[in-house]
């Protein structure tokens, strides 16, 4: 009777955190999934959102491996990507030790300094960064000039307009990501620090030995979660360059945009985001194996 009594509550249980479940697996079906399949099966068609589609297969996968422009925006991304994940990373972890190692009332202030940017929306945050990096009267170009160098182009210059780029993305995301590791450092036991102390252990050693091994989990998800941002980095750019000057920061979105919104290309679009999905996945998959792997 007993048994039976707890099987019938352990049912109860599971059908009330299946309910709590479903609206979150509705959502993710709806606006995640669908949109996907979709996608895929537009994909196989020539289709400009005013008339019928037209069923073509694979043809516009065929066009796009011999599509020198997406695979110039598909460098274009990697750039981005290779150089602004680990600054992002580094930079954040960074921020949050230092911020850990602060006392009194200065702590609050410096983690809203870090904050106000991420808290305010994307495209407003890169107006801002736009204005400062004006070529005329920007506040960068007169530090450079008070200290005696020469005015820079910067999102003007093809040179320069990426990576001008990822110092405005770094700017805003760099707080919500330090966040995030100032949170898991203090979930560290302090024990921890104070036995390594007592040992003698240098502030490298601390770090090495224990705080950056005890990350490991959210190492994992900044790594994974900024990459895919990499990879869908848009609204920034389209905002500061609209993926100019001469195509220099047009990466994959952008170009997916042109083609689905300025050349009404739906089915070349969206192989193109497709394929761009099945890259962000594996690669995603590469990482969470990489860095989960036991030691």
């Amino acid at each position: 009777m007993i048994l039976k009594k707890l099987r019938t509550r352990a049912m109860q249980e599971r059908i009330t955190a299946y309910c709590f479940l479903l609206p979150d697996m509705l959502g993710l079906f709806i606006f995640v999934f669908l949109p996907i399949i979709y996608a895929f099966y537009v994909s196989l068609h020539d289709w400009d959102a005013l008339n019928p589609m037209k069923f073509i297969g694979f043809d516009n996968y065929t066009s796009l491996s011999k599509d020198k422009d997406w695979w110039h925006s598909v460098g274009k991304t990697l750039q981005y990507s290779v150089i602004y994940v680990p600054l992002l990373f580094c930079l954040s972890l960074g921020s949050a030790l230092l911020l850990n190692g602060l006392k009194g009332k200065i702590v609050s202030p410096v983690r809203t300094l870090f904050l106000i940017p991420y808290a305010i929306t994307s495209v407003i945050s890169a107006i801002i960064g736009m204005y400062m990096l004006d070529p005329r009267n920007g506040i960068i170009n007169e530090i450079v000039k008070f200290f005696g160098g020469s005015p820079q182009q910067f999102l003007g210059s093809p040179s320069q307009a990426l990576y001008s780029i990822i110092a405005v993305l770094l700017w805003i995301n760099i707080g919500y990501n330090m966040i995030i590791f100032l949170s898991a450092i203090k979930e560290i036991p302090k024990d921890y620090f104070e036995a390594a102390r007592i040992d003698g252990a240098s502030h490298w050693q601390i770090f090495r030995k224990i705080t950056f091994p005890l990350l490991k989990e959210t190492n994992t998800f900044i790594l994974v979660v900024t990459t895919i941002g990499s990879f869908q980095v848009f609204d920034q750019i389209m905002v500061m360059t609209k993926g100019g000057p001469a195509n220099s920061t047009e990466v994959s979105v952008i170009y997916i945009f042109k083609q689905g919104f300025q050349l009404l290309n739906m089915g070349y679009s969206s192989a193109l985001a497709f394929v761009l999905f099945l890259l962000i996945f594996c690669l995603s998959l590469f990482q969470m194996k990489l860095f989960s792997s036991k030691d």
